[in-house]
């Protein structure tokens, strides 16, 4: 189901919805006004929907839970206003808050030298800042392996950009190199799940 709305959202229930922590948001507010500059982040709140803007306007907190819907709305107006349509805007948005969230609050994930133990704490991580579904982690080889996203209520190309950001990142901190990572299927292309091929150079 594509939500008229935001074009990018792809929702597999039209009367539920995946929550993302107040922190998704606050990361690419922080990321809009580090890159660009204060002004930008009123340009990007010109680009939602009405129906989010106030939200985006006010005050949220990081540990609170707001409506996916609100973070692949500012996602899209992100890409069309700052991207200028180049998507690729959204992986960096991901490498953020690996950069910031790893060497501060969220460093218990971290395995510095061990990217396969790092790794095997995908489904701990995903639950810290998804409310639904849930994510697994396959090794493939001793430098490799495959990220496999279930049962998420929703769902964007978008946000599958930002999660590869978020993991390329979050893998170089861990002492990789090199790091490959690719969308083999995707929900919001039809796919049965989204998953995502990842290796790097130890």
């Amino acid at each position: 189901m594509r939500n008229a709305g935001c074009p990018e959202i792809n929702s597999a229930h039209s009367n539920m919805s995946t929550q993302v922590k107040g922190a998704v948001l606050l990361s690419r507010k922080e990321f809009v006004r580090e890159e660009y500059g204060d002004d930008a982040w009123q340009k990007v709140l010109g680009g939602v929907t009405a129906a989010n803007r106030g939200q985006l306007e006010g005050v949220f907190l990081s540990s609170r839970w707001y409506p996916f819907e609100i973070n692949a709305d500012l996602d899209r107006a992100i890409v069309e206003v700052l991207g200028r349509g180049d998507r690729n805007i959204l992986k960096k948005i991901g490498a953020r808050p690996a950069r910031t969230n790893l060497a501060g609050p969220h460093q218990a994930f971290l395995k510095k030298g061990n990217p396969q133990a790092f790794m095997a704490g995908t489904d701990r991580i995903y639950r810290f800042y998804y409310d639904e579904g849930h994510r697994e982690y396959a090794p493939t080889g001793p430098t490799s392996g495959v990220i496999t996203t279930y049962d998420a209520a929703t769902f964007s190309e978008n946000d599958c950009l930002t999660v590869i950001g978020w993991y390329e990142e979050a893998l170089r901190m861990c002492g990789a190199s090199s790091v490959q990572i690719a969308e083999e299927t995707c929900r919001a292309r039809g796919g049965a799940h989204c998953r995502y091929s990842v290796s790097w150079t130890a």
